[in-house]
């Protein structure tokens, strides 16, 4: 398959990134804000996503005091809601960078992560699977609006994306497929189906292990989940996004017992939650560099996004016709 060249990629990813967000903003009736790229550790507003990646931390002079760069902004989010006074139905989005230090780099992983966060305020009636999937559809579709103009705009990136996104559980693909792995499970649903919505992330299984790690003071365990495609070019279900109705009171407390955190009810975002201060939402992030590596159908992340990569993988992508950003 032609490629686009180095300079047609980098005009081709202003495209996409333009029109996804017109397309996500459109459909989730989402308002664009500024957003921090660092907060106080103390305040509880970092991700600390699966518990094990360290934040970078450094110090500002003229405050004397420490911040962390943000891991993701799902907990600022909620608070910036109410802060600009957005209404029931309304939502925000804005561009979110972050550096995972600890991040294993591969084709797929880099130590820089930016992707489109966003969130939305809903009723608690909401709070349902129901509200979840309707959410989904629209981001679906959005992701095909957008691939439809990139194949228009450059006809050599034709996609084949399925008419409408599958639901899963978790459970359901423990059932079906019991004797692989998690990232094979994803990989045999997504290439039977296309696009996938795979739910309820974070509770453990039969087995006694979570499908994956979930922090466990944003999304709400039994109303989550992540965004699959299925992508030709490496032959794996791709993610595009992760996402889910927020914790409220209840499902906060609970999880957090679950995983041992309970002093975390002391920071003031989590004591904000428990006294009712902060609206009840939905959000997620959607990868900027995945939706780019996907629909320009590239091979390696590095493709898209200027990072940093070992000599050895610059040079053994370089032999393969792979030039990273």
């Amino acid at each position: 398959m032609k490629k686009l060249g180095l300079l047609e990629t980098e005009r081709a990813i202003k495209f996409i990134k333009d029109e996804f967000e017109k397309n996500l903003s459109k459909a989730l009736s989402l308002t664009r804000v500024s957003a921090p790229l660092f907060v106080f550790p103390e305040t509880g507003l970092n991700d600390n996503l699966n518990g094990y990646e360290r934040a970078v931390r450094f110090d500002i002079a003229d405050l004397n005091r420490e911040v962390e760069i943000v891991q993701s902004l799902a907990k600022w989010k909620r608070m910036a809601l109410k802060k600009y006074g957005f209404s029931e139905g309304e939502g925000l989005y804005t561009d979110m960078n972050a550096i995972r230090r600890d991040e294993k780099l591969d084709a797929l992983h880099s130590a820089y992560v930016d992707q489109w966060d966003w969130e939305k305020i809903i009723r608690r009636e909401d709070r349902k699977a129901s509200y979840l999937k309707k959410t989904v559809k629209s981001i679906y579709k959005a992701i095909k609006k957008t691939a439809a103009a990139v194949s228009k705009k450059y006809p050599v990136l034709s996609h084949d994306l399925p008419k409408d996104i599958t639901f899963v559980t978790t459970e359901q693909l423990e059932k079906e497929y019991p004797n692989l792995t998690r990232k094979e499970r994803e990989n045999a649903v997504c290439e039977k189906y296309g696009a996938v919505f795979v739910q309820k992330i974070g509770w453990d299984l039969k087995d006694g292990l979570p499908h994956d790690g979930r922090a466990a003071d944003y999304d709400d365990w039994k109303l989550n989940g992540d965004i699959l495609l299925w992508f030709d070019v490496l032959g794996i279900a791709f993610e595009i996004s992760s996402m889910g109705i927020r914790v409220d009171e209840k499902s906060l407390v609970k999880q957090l017992k679950k995983k041992k955190e309970t002093e975390k009810l002391d920071n003031p975002y989590c004591k904000d939650i428990l006294a009712g201060n902060l609206p009840l939402t939905i959000g997620g992030g959607i990868g900027q560099s995945r939706i780019c590596m996907f629909l320009l159908k590239k091979s390696h992340i590095g493709e898209v996004q200027a990072s940093v990569w070992s000599e050895e993988d610059v040079k053994k992508n370089s032999e393969k016709g792979i030039f990273l950003l």
